[in-house]
């Protein structure tokens, strides 16, 4: 009997998406700027580069994984445990069945409390074949920004 690849639930480009947010997420420093001016241009809009209490990068992420279900959370968990090298490729269901065992309700959590998931994410589903480079090159960054802005 033949043994078969690995196979993703959750989509390379869903995954991206939260790869991108997560970096924009950790980019973000604490409010530095207390005498902000009424007018972003005034400050230099180093505002945007802060943490606020409503947040639209934490929003995004959370209206990306949320909806994950629990395959979905399984696999999104799984790549980064993969990409940090806790487990190869070839332990991929002993990946995802670790995954199993996390509380849906903190993959966020994981996600957002280390600087390095968003590498480690990546890094995973290169070992799937799919680089980031190639999602950015693609029509649906694009077509998912037109969606955003109409």
């Amino acid at each position: 009997m033949a043994v078969r690849d690995p196979v993703l639930v959750l989509s390379p480009e869903t995954a991206f998406f939260i790869v991108l947010k997560a970096r924009e997420f950790h980019a973000k420093v604490e409010p530095v700027d207390p005498d902000e001016g009424s007018n972003a241009a005034d400050d230099r809009a180093v505002d945007v580069l802060q943490f606020q209490g409503d947040d639209a990068v934490v929003e995004e992420l959370v209206s990306a994984i949320g909806p994950l279900n629990e395959d979905e959370r399984m696999d999104l968990v799984a790549l980064i445990w993969l990409g940090r090298g806790d487990y190869d490729f070839s332990q991929w269901a002993e990946a995802r069945e670790a995954a199993r065992g996390i509380d849906p309700s903190h993959a966020l959590d994981r996600l957002l409390g280390s600087p390095l998931a968003s590498d480690d994410l990546e890094e995973g589903l290169s070992l799937f074949g799919h680089s980031l480079g190639d999602y950015l090159n693609s029509g649906f960054v694009a077509a998912r920004d037109e969606l955003l802005t109409a």
